[in-house]
């Protein structure tokens, strides 16, 4: 009897080193591709009662699903939508927060072969007219949790064309109110036919440098994270793995979807509004969680938490990205629980491109080393590769098609060019790589300040100072200087308790130097009740350096 733990083999060829690493890997891609037949709906004919997904939310409900039930739900919720009209092509976006209708909806837009535009509930009417318009968007499913519905009604006035409107969780004129109207269309469906080349997701990046990009990816999407769910999450067949993410972000299909169902484990869903770190450990706790992914903060609040009166035993592995790691972060989450934290990067346009893979040993702080689906490179600004130990960008080889590597910036071929040439796509991120190989972040291309002749990546001193107990959050920039040219400025949060003086700020100025080299200091230190972020939270330095040039 075929293992369906085993499937993602049918689509890859791996190697492994001595110490039984990942070091080869081949995607293997049939031409009609699709992960919602060739994933969700084989494991369902072969193990119906496999678990997919087990969910839960803030108010006590709970729900399992198996791959049988996810099958017909996708299946159902297909008919349903092509019934009002969507189609091959069609472009929908999709605000469900944690709903399990999200699911069933991104497999059912597989199958019909429409592009899923995944999008956080924290839109504003602004941004749902930009998204709308920009990606020729002709249906909304959302939901009626919050104010985004709202949103949506406010926005549609300034719509290029008419958009069909389904509603989650609640009934209101002039929406199809997909709840109640789902039950009364079949779950049988024939497979619609579809190449592997063709788009099937689109996310908007988080525009920390401007308006958002349109990144579009093609059904191979879903096989370039065998890596990260097999490899780097390590998760288990028939554990239960949890990544925090919503899922109007691309971290909820890395770790929410394609490369957990391709290995047969199942997804741990917890819908909240609102984050408690409490909450969520007493869910690792409760539901016996084998494998973990969450953004340093989140870990860095699991800390000031106290984790000490948590059974987290289950815990097997645990992983991390989004955000570069501190290693004071790593090695107190080391000490509660006995797991190295173990880093991963990637960006919307790619799927994990750099990472301590399962079996290595990770380097507190360094975001490991290349994937092997990837051939990738540091380079200076005229694309010649620098030396170990010297700053440059990470550009992947992409002369001919890769798997996992987006198809482009969509309607908008200036911007691919920008990123994608002479044979690399260019990732807009900085790092050095030490001589064991090991990659080590520095900042975005634009982020790297230039002083006294000094190339100073700013996550390092940012590290610094959040080690700090008066530091809440900090963002640091370069600053003109009429004598230096360009001076670090580190803009800085306090905590709670805490007040502005010349002191504080000589204090944090002294800190800096004697835990890094002495130049890296910020010369200028402001004081804020609160940092420019993006809707993803990330925050925004290009706001930072442009108010530092007034």
């Amino acid at each position: 009897m075929e293992r369906m733990d085993l499937l993602y083999q049918k689509f890859c060829r791996e190697e492994f080193d001595e110490n039984g690493v990942l070091c080869g890997f081949q995607p293997v891609v049939p031409e009609n591709f699709n992960f919602a037949y060739d994933c969700v709906d084989y494991i369902a004919a072969h193990e119906p009662e496999r678990r997919a997904m087990v969910w839960c939310d803030d108010k006590g409900h709970e729900r399992t699903f198996t791959f049988g039930d996810m099958s017909r739900y996708s299946s159902q919720t297909a008919n349903y939508l092509m019934a009002h009209g969507v189609k091959r092509g069609d472009m929908v976006l999709v605000i469900l927060k944690r709903h399990y209708e999200f699911w069933f909806t991104i497999l059912a837009l597989h199958k019909i072969g429409a592009v899923i535009i995944p999008a956080t509930n924290l839109l504003t009417k602004k941004d749902i007219v930009y998204r709308v318009n920009a990606a020729g968007v002709s249906a909304v499913v959302c939901t009626a949790d919050g104010e985004v519905s709202h949103a949506v009604e406010e926005a549609q006035g300034e719509f290029a064309a008419p958009v069909e409107k389904f509603l989650v969780h609640g009934a209101r004129e002039g929406w199809h109110d997909f709840d109640q109207e789902l039950e009364d269309y079949s779950p049988d469906l024939e497979r619609i036919p579809n190449k592997a080349g063709d788009p099937m997701l689109l996310y908007f990046s988080s525009g920390t440098t401007g308006y958002p990009k349109m990144v579009l990816h093609d059904h191979t999407y879903a096989i370039a994270h065998i890596i990260t769910a097999r490899h780097w999450h390590n998760v288990v067949p028939d554990g239960l793995h949890l990544t925090v993410a919503d899922t109007g972000w691309g971290k909820a299909v890395w770790g929410k979807l394609y490369g957990q169902w391709f290995c047969g484990a199942g997804v741990f869903v917890y819908d909240f509004d609102k984050f408690a770190p409490k909450d969520l450990l007493h869910k690792i706790e409760e539901y016996r969680i084998t494998t973990f992914c969450a953004p340093p903060t989140i870990y860095r609040f699991f800390i000031k938490e106290g984790m000490e009166g948590y059974d987290l035993s289950s815990l097997r592995y645990a992983t991390t990205a989004g955000e570069a790691l501190n290693p004071e972060v790593y090695n107190r989450f080391y000490q509660y629980t006995g797991l190295r934290l173990m880093e991963g990067f990637g960006q919307t346009e790619t799927v994990l491109s750099l990472a301590n893979l399962a079996g290595s040993t990770p380097k507190p702080g360094s975001m490991g080393k290349p994937s092997p689906l990837y051939q990738i490179a540091v380079v200076d600004s005229d694309g010649q590769e620098v030396s170990t130990g010297d700053v440059g960008e990470i550009v992947i080889r992409a002369d001919g098609p890769t798997v996992g590597l987006m198809m482009g910036y969509y309607r908008d071929d200036d911007k691919t060019r920008e990123a994608w040439h002479d044979g690399y796509y260019h990732t807009g991120d900085t790092v050095w790589q030490d001589e064991d190989g090991y990659y080590w972040y520095v900042g975005r291309t634009d982020d790297v300040i230039k002083a006294s002749g000094y190339r100073i990546g700013p996550f390092e001193i940012e590290s610094v100072l959040m080690e700090h107990p008066a530091v809440l959050e900090c963002a640091v920039t370069g600053a003109p200087d009429p004598i230096r040219g360009t001076v670090v400025k580190a803009t800085i949060v306090l905590m709670k308790g805490y007040q502005p003086s010349p002191e504080l700020t000589k204090e944090l100025q002294d800190y800096v130097k004697h835990q890094t080299a002495p130049y890296k200091y910020p010369r200028i230190v402001e004081f804020v009740s609160e940092l420019p972020k993006t809707i993803s939270g990330k925050i925004r330095r290009v706001e930072l350096r442009e108010q530092n040039q007034k």
